[in-house]
């Protein structure tokens, strides 16, 4: 009962961070998975089991709110089941010795560049406005959903950045038809895990659990998306995903890194991470002041030429 709980506020955890960043359910809740010695295969198929039902309320969240452009959803949503479902039959097919490091590595890779992409940079906003082209989404699909059932999760560490930094889409929208699609990914990734595990590898027990945290945590993520720094948010995943797979990597027969080495490394991501929030939030500080400044000065302006103009005779 203490694991199933636990599982459950993951999936309510990881669906406010997905739901706020429109990334991370899927590598958190897998990560968490891996961490307590599940199958690879199986921690993949069971989170996007439950991701089945928390994309679908996330969906309906995001499209209240507005957050949802139905044709990138489409657009990117399909070639993404087609490539689910490629990786899915791929990861289960895997021995469980090799699937543990690659998936490691995967999620190690993914965290690394949300850490790195969030701190650094924060959101792009870029060419509001301009419209997302098939040809960048379709490929773009196929190679996240690829990635999202081969490695747990990828869908929106893949999706969501590379969205943002084409600056055509605004962020809320990138996060709502990111979270919006990974329904047709969820389902896609699920069949291609039950035709190449059978339903009696998967526990259903712990898929009920993530998915009703995750159900829970779906609308109020897609209110938060509005008022959460998604810069502080970022780096905060990325560390837990960077500092979960090292130990993954580092105790595999891959590295077998000795206990004084794996101790180093976890003191090294520690200090970093520390320092990346630390600067993560005063750059979201700086930067919310400085757009406060530029409304005041511009209400200002405005205020001073209201005053200037002659009343009407």
């Amino acid at each position: 009962m203490r694991k199933l709980i636990l599982l459950a506020l993951v999936g309510l955890g990881a669906q406010l961070v997905d739901g706020s960043l429109g990334m991370a359910y899927g590598v958190t809740s897998t990560t968490l998975l891996l961490a307590i010695g599940t199958n690879p295969a199986a921690a993949s198929a069971t989170v996007h089991l439950a991701e089945i039902g928390t994309t679908l309320v996330s969906g309906v969240s995001h499209w209240k709110f507005g957050n949802v452009d139905w044709k990138v959803v489409f657009r990117i949503g399909v070639p993404g089941a087609v490539g689910a479902f490629a990786g899915a039959t791929f990861l289960s097919g895997l021995s469980t010795e090799t699937a543990a490091p690659l998936m490691a590595l995967i999620l190690l890779a993914l965290g690394l560049y949300v850490f790195i992409r969030f701190t650094t940079m924060g959101l792009p906003k870029g060419r509001l406005g301009l419209p997302l082209r098939k040809r960048f989404l379709a490929p773009l699909g196929v190679v996240a959903g690829f990635v999202d059932s081969t490695g747990g999760g990828g869908w929106g560490p893949v999706g969501t950045p590379a969205i943002l930094a084409s600056g055509r889409l605004e962020p809320r929208k990138t996060i709502g038809s990111i979270d919006t699609s990974e329904f047709l990914v969820a389902v896609a990734a699920s069949l291609g895990f039950l035709f190449g595990l059978g339903s009696e590898n998967i526990d259903f027990t712990w898929v009920a659990a993530l998915l009703i945290g995750g159900v829970i945590a779906a609308p109020i993520a897609a209110w938060l998306v509005r008022h959460i720094p998604p810069r502080v948010l970022g780096a905060a995943v990325g560390g837990v995903i960077i500092l979960t797979n090292s130990r993954t990597l580092l105790r595999s027969d891959w590295i077998d890194a000795s206990d004084g080495v794996r101790y180093s490394i976890y003191a090294v991501i520690y200090v970093v991470w520390a320092a990346a929030l630390v600067y993560s939030f005063s750059q979201h500080r700086k930067n919310a002041a400085e757009e406060r400044r530029i409304v005041e000065e511009a209400e200002a302006r405005t205020a001073e030429q209201g005053r200037r103009e002659p009343e009407p005779a």
